[in-house]
């Protein structure tokens, strides 16, 4: 097992450059870690390594995804990222406890953060919808990237038009929220969500656009004609 992240990571750091490293860390605040790997080459590394371990089992490949989550590369977090959907249909409930534990304990930046809950999250939450629960749970934590997680784990079902109401609920606990990085999560939802339901998210705005600070809102917006764009932003 320790093989296989060995030769990952091997493949990573030959794959590296130093113009890309130094590209990667000007879209982040604050200081990250990572090899210097173009995202197409790293996607091409996954798929790699996903053909050697697909057969193994669910738990020996969630020990995987973990050891590489540790290192705290961004582009080992994106190799789980590309990994864990391909495994939807072997989820199972209580797999949403490790998934928070994992968010906890290495996600520290917004590409780990959304790498992960746009597409893994997001399946397990497709496969169990009973589950938006617990990202409700995970709005009122004090850990931002969870909180964020709460938002960013339903951007695929909102673009499918689901879950509006949950949606709402979500972004009304974070509606007040004063980090930029929450900020940006549910109003990115709430853009997705206005794709199938804008008079609904438009109207939710206009009535919540007093207490929203301006950069969700702006989010939120992005997809809108002009007209209602520039009604929301309009100051009373």
């Amino acid at each position: 097992m320790n093989q296989i992240v060995s030769r990952i990571r091997a493949d990573l750091k030959r794959n590296a450059d130093d113009s890309t490293k130094r590209s990667f860390q000007r879209f982040f605040k604050e200081k990250v870690r990572c090899h210097g790997v173009r995202t197409g080459t790293v996607n091409k590394i996954a798929n790699k390594y996903w053909k050697e371990v697909e057969t193994l089992d669910k738990k020996t490949i969630f020990r995987l995804c973990e050891e590489l989550f540790s290192s705290g590369y961004c582009e080992e977090a994106f190799v789980v990222s590309y990994w864990v959907p391909k495994l939807a249909d072997r989820f199972e409930t209580g797999d949403i406890r490790l998934f928070r534990r994992w968010i906890e304990k290495y996600v520290d930046d917004w590409a780990k953060c959304d790498g992960f809950c746009n597409h893994s999250i997001g399946s397990f939450v497709e496969k169990y919808p009973e589950s938006v629960q617990e990202l409700k749970n995970w709005a009122k934590s004090k850990n931002r990237w969870l909180k964020r997680a709460a938002a960013v784990s339903l951007i695929i079902p909102a673009k499918q038009g689901r879950f509006l109401a949950d949606i709402f609920e979500i972004a009304d606990q974070l509606l007040l929220d004063n980090d930029d990085m929450v900020q940006k999560g549910y109003g990115w939802l709430l853009k997705e969500g206005s794709r199938l339901h804008q008079k609904e998210v438009y109207d939710y705005v206009t009535r919540s656009k007093k207490m929203m600070p301006r950069t969700a809102l702006r989010y939120a917006i992005e997809l809108m004609p002009q007209e209602l764009r520039s009604r929301a932003m309009k100051t009373e």
